[in-house]
């Protein structure tokens, strides 16, 4: 990459994480002494980082820059499918699970060096009607937690960790079920499970790895599902997934697939999208979109091998 291009850098400041004007400063500095001449934009709502991204597009540069969590790079992802403008990646959320399935270094100074560094990999995105995600999409008891945790944050300030603690409880209360029929290769299943996890490609639900992904570029969905089980079933599903014998369970559908329609009588249902939720109407179309996004990813080793 040459040092004279200018890269935008896009920066969810929603999360009141401290990014001051000093902050920026100090981060065009680093990426500076990267070789790379950055223009940094702290985005305070979603709405904003939409915004930027849609500005920093049309000025069609090589790279653009997303710092923040899964959502933030799920924004700036999804505006660049298609283009052949690069994401370079800054994990700066909690759980940064894109950034670990692409081996980005989880340290601020090494991600920008690895933007610096890194080479061009194109990679498979999902897609749920019209909305993208680079990481997985779920349906049920998930979404509805998640609605819940962000309810407590808002009325009671309590933290997230505190606030996902209740709600997930709560969720486990109430333990709804979803009644649904599957479509795909002209085959339709009727199912009654409590969540459906969707996947852009494969997820490692076994052993020591639970919820990493050994590659995005495998070209189908990953869908995860138990049956109906009772609270007592799903908390033996996680017991055999600790001790990697989730693919031996009864209970529990595992499938992939390059689409699938997911249909139920409600004519709207929650759905998380790389962490965030919005409401949908149904039927559900997911599908696998091939090599949809080019993501700066650590430099080849010897071995042609990806550096972590």
């Amino acid at each position: 990459m040459q040092s004279s291009d200018l890269i935008p850098v896009i920066i969810n400041a929603s999360s009141g994480a401290g990014y001051t004007e000093e902050w920026v400063n100090d981060l065009v500095k680093q990426f500076r002494l990267a070789g790379l001449n950055a223009k940094v934009t702290l985005a305070g709502s979603g709405a904003e980082i939409l915004a930027a991204v849609q500005d920093a597009v049309s000025r069609k540069p090589r790279v653009i820059v997303a710092g923040g969590g899964d959502g933030t790079i799920n924004a700036v992802g999804a505006a660049l499918e298609g283009t052949d403008i690069a994401l370079g990646v800054l994990p700066l959320g909690t759980l940064n699970h894109f950034a670990k399935d692409m081996h980005i270094p989880l340290e601020l100074d090494d991600a920008i060096r690895n933007i610096a560094d890194g080479h061009l990999l194109r990679i498979d995105a999902g897609k749920v009607n019209d909305s993208l995600f680079l990481n997985n999409s779920s349906l049920g008891i998930y979404p509805d937690v998640v609605r819940d945790r962000e309810k407590q944050q808002r009325r009671l300030g309590w933290g997230k960790w505190r606030a996902f603690g209740w709600a997930a409880m709560m969720g486990l209360r109430r333990y709804p079920f979803l009644d649904v029929r599957l479509t795909t290769d002209n085959k339709t299943h009727h199912r009654s499970t409590p969540f459906i996890f969707i996947g852009n490609n494969e997820y490692v639900m076994e052993g020591f790895n639970i919820g990493g992904r050994n590659a995005l570029d495998g070209g189908h969905l990953g869908l995860y599902m138990p049956r109906r089980v009772g609270r007592f079933g799903l908390f033996m599903l996680g017991i055999q997934t600790l001790f990697g014998r989730l693919r031996q369970a009864r209970d529990f559908d595992m499938l992939t697939v390059e689409e699938i329609e997911i249909d139920s009588r409600k004519k709207r249902l929650r759905v998380a999208i790389d962490g965030e939720v919005t409401v949908m109407e149904t039927p559900l179309r997911y599908r696998i979109l091939p090599k949809a996004l080019t993501v700066i990813a650590p430099p080849l080793n010897e071995a042609g091998e990806a550096r972590e």
